[in-house]
């Protein structure tokens, strides 16, 4: 019987037997530790095994993203005892300048196809959009990954998606992703790894197999595991500066434990309601709804080619009169990218606040949370009461976000475009 992506990836990192259940040892190739866990990460290393090394500082790292820079004295606490910690022995810190961690590990060439990443960040199964196996895990077990390079894993059952047509023209990568979190529900692939097959996941660039990866937690995934195209691997071989890298492709006779189609015939701008991921509708199907925040950015959308979507969009145009527009690339690079291009003035023309890369209004004590009553739109990957501050928040693409910016109230692009 023939492997799945994700056995053939732990296969490559154990000498246990590899199948559905087993429980087996592996070798991981990249453990991190963000801001939030960080710190506890720190305080269990100094506690279980003090003036002890880190297993292998260059497979190590820190990333600072979930308050950047920190805007309470706990968090700047806890961000500095990881310095600290990083001084002492040696490890790598990208710091409250970089961006979202799993985003950084991409553009650095760490995160690559086939290999394993652990770290405390339960979206890190974002990585699965360049053909690794991601993990988000619990400080200790983080800890433990950081002292000895290895930890152990139950090995998941594989699902199987083959997504059906090709994306129709007003409809989005996030369209996509909404299509699949609505279908499936929030328990749908739970516990489980899954592949995504199909012209339209061939066809997705980066940035969309991002958003589509990263929301592999809202499904209940282990993993959202999509095999790089050839632009895919090309990038990865260039950040990583190695040409034998080589995208992990499952067996033609592979066992799936579950396979599931889903078509993209008459697919339209979706958007999540208040309260749950999974609460998928049409955008045209839902009552008139004024707004009174956007925000764009988070793992899922803070990618450049979804802030050019929205600057292509509110350009010549401007925000509504009483909604706060809020703007976070995923990471320096994209912002360096907006200021290269001219879209960070086009942003602030519109009216946008554009804030420093990390994961911006995405979790409750960061930049942007929303007020009682308060109406956002977000392109973030959960909309859970009280995940971003007391009011509701509906979940959806970067275009729908920027033309309810702009028209003040939910709507999509084409709306804005033939107003």
């Amino acid at each position: 019987m023939g492997q799945t992506i994700i056995e053939k990836i732990i296969a490559g990192r154990t000498d246990d037997p590899v199948a559905p259940g087993a429980t087996v040892w592996v070798d991981i190739d990249v453990r991190s530790a963000r801001d939030f866990g960080g710190a506890n990460v720190v305080r269990q290393l100094e506690a279980n095994c003090p003036h002890e090394p880190v297993a292998d500082v260059a497979r190590t790292c820190f990333t600072f993203d979930c308050v950047v820079p920190a805007n309470t004295i706990a968090y700047a606490n806890n961000q500095h005892r990881c310095r600290r910690f990083a001084r002492e022995h040696g490890v790598p810190v990208y710091d409250a300048e970089c961006g979202i961690g799993s985003h950084v590990l991409i553009e650095e060439g760490r995160a690559v196809p086939g290999a394993i990443v652990v770290g405390t960040d339960s979206h890190l199964n974002l990585l699965g959009a360049v053909g690794a196996f991601g993990q988000g895990m619990g400080d200790r077990d983080i800890a433990f990954a950081f002292h000895h390079g290895r930890t152990w894993f139950e090995v998941p059952e594989t699902m199987r998606i083959d997504i059906v047509g090709e994306l129709p023209r007003g409809a989005s990568a996030r369209d996509l992703t909404l299509l699949v979190v609505g279908t499936l529900g929030a328990r749908g692939a739970l516990g489980r790894a899954v592949e995504f097959y199909g012209p339209a996941i061939d066809a997705l660039g980066l940035s969309g197999r991002i958003t589509l990866a990263s929301m592999a937690t809202e499904m209940g995934a282990i993993a959202a595991l999509i095999p790089p195209n050839e632009a895919v691997l090309a990038y990865c071989r260039a950040r990583a500066g190695d040409d034998s890298l080589r995208a992990v492709r499952a067996d033609d006779d592979a066992n799936y434990c579950e396979t599931r189609e889903i078509d993209l015939a008459g697919l339209t701008p979706l958007v999540a309601r208040p309260g749950r991921p999974d609460d998928v509708v049409p955008v045209a199907e839902v009552p008139p709804t004024r707004i009174d925040t956007v925000f764009i950015g988070s793992c899922t959308n803070g990618s450049f080619d979804d802030l050019a979507t929205v600057a292509r969009l509110v350009q010549g145009r401007r925000v509504a009169e009483g909604v706060q527009a809020r703007v976070v690339p995923a990471t320096r690079e994209v912002y360096a990218q907006m200021l290269a291009t001219g879209m960070l003035g086009e942003l602030f023309a519109a009216g946008f606040n554009i804030t420093s890369p990390g994961c911006g209004g995405c979790a409750a004590g960061q930049v942007g949370m929303t007020g009682e009553q308060e109406v956002q739109v977000s392109t973030s990957n959960r909309n859970f009461h009280g995940k971003q501050g007391a009011g509701d928040t509906w979940l959806a693409s970067p275009a729908t976000a920027a033309a309810s910016a702009v028209l003040g109230r939910l709507a999509t692009a084409a709306e804005l475009e033939g107003a």
